[in-house]
């Protein structure tokens, strides 16, 4: 009995041949590896700070402590204004790797 191993005769199928999408997919991450953790992470603290700023106005208007909330307000406000400006890198970034 001859065993019938392909000597090259027989075609090998690749991913990109078999399941377009998923080889898109796998390229897209290995080019910008963790890029829906990363937005999810900015989306994360955006919240986070976006909690902390509401917390520190509400108890600015209530006329407490001003000198200590100022800060905190105003380091809440930086963290949001951080987070947008990273998320919205990243979705520069993604536009420009799908053209």
């Amino acid at each position: 009995m001859a065993n019938k191993r392909s000597s090259g005769a027989e075609k090998r199928l690749t991913l990109k041949q078999t399941d377009p999408e998923k080889y898109a997919f796998l390229k897209a991450e290995a080019a910008a590896p963790y890029r829906g953790l990363r937005k999810f992470v900015y989306v994360g603290f955006g919240a986070s700070g976006a909690i902390g700023a509401f917390i520190f106005l509400t108890q600015l208007l209530a006329g407490q402590e001003v000198g200590n909330l100022l800060p905190n307000l105003a380091l809440q406000i930086g963290v949001v204004a951080l987070m947008i400006w990273l998320f919205s890198l990243e979705g520069k970034a993604e536009r420009k790797s799908d053209s």
